[in-house]
């Protein structure tokens, strides 16, 4: 197994941020709204309670959007360290009209100023393999679900050679340039392996069976909290 190769917590200059944003990642959000929808069971045509959730480490927003246009029944507070993927994303929420359901924080995740249980549900897409130590905000976003709320993480999976990192940057970022595929092949490096993820979860007194890999370069947490 590669040794993990940290890399910075924050991409915080305005270049990473619009590099990250025109980066084609539309699969990879679609599968994990399509997933989380699924995840939660709630159908859009449906009337029923508006839902308050939380996304950590939003980034520019992309998912977030998505989300509230494929369900009308929720709220979302997107978080983010970086002034530069907020700045993007207060752009790309204006844009898509949803400045109503989507509002934008700057907070670090590993620890808020919320209240317990204050949000329905914790969401987070590839913030942890930014983390130093990701138990710290795995703790946190346990203590900001509400009893009986849930938790739907994803994020990358560490490959076991730089072999297989150099085959997952071409296959999927072969056609970005060379600075995308560059933080594509050191996100890899830096994402926790399964065992990893898995024995963290076990930490917080989640079954580690709620972890599972959801693609041959993803694991994805699906959890819910104890009433």
């Amino acid at each position: 197994m590669l040794e993990r190769i940290l890399e910075p917590e924050v991409m915080d200059t305005p270049q990473e941020a619009m590099i990250y944003d025109e980066m084609d990642h539309n699969a990879v959000n679609e599968a994990f709204v399509t997933d989380l929808i699924a995840f939660l069971g709630i159908d859009p045509d449906v009337e029923a309670e508006m839902i308050d959730i939380f996304d950590i480490g939003t980034g520019t927003a992309r998912i977030p959007i998505l989300l509230a246009e494929r369900i009308p029944q929720c709220r979302i507070m997107a978080a983010d360290a970086s002034v530069a993927m907020l700045d993007v994303a207060r752009i790309n929420i204006d844009i898509a009209g949803m400045l109503e359901r989507v509002q934008l924080a700057r907070v670090d995740a590993k620890q808020t100023d919320y209240e317990d249980g204050f949000f329905t549900g914790i969401m987070s897409n590839s913030i942890i393999h930014h983390i130093p130590e990701p138990l710290a905000v795995l703790k946190e976003s346990v203590r900001l679900a509400e009893p009986g709320g849930w938790l739907f993480f994803r994020d990358l999976v560490r490959p076991e050679s730089s072999e297989q990192v150099q085959q997952l940057v071409a296959t999927y970022c072969g056609e970005e340039p060379e600075f995308a595929q560059k933080m594509f092949g050191e996100s890899l490096q830096a994402a926790l392996s399964l065992s990893e993820i898995r024995e963290m979860v076990a930490s917080l007194g989640f079954d580690p069976e709620t972890v599972q890999l959801t693609s041959d370069r993803h694991w994805t947490w699906a959890a819910q909290k104890p009433e």
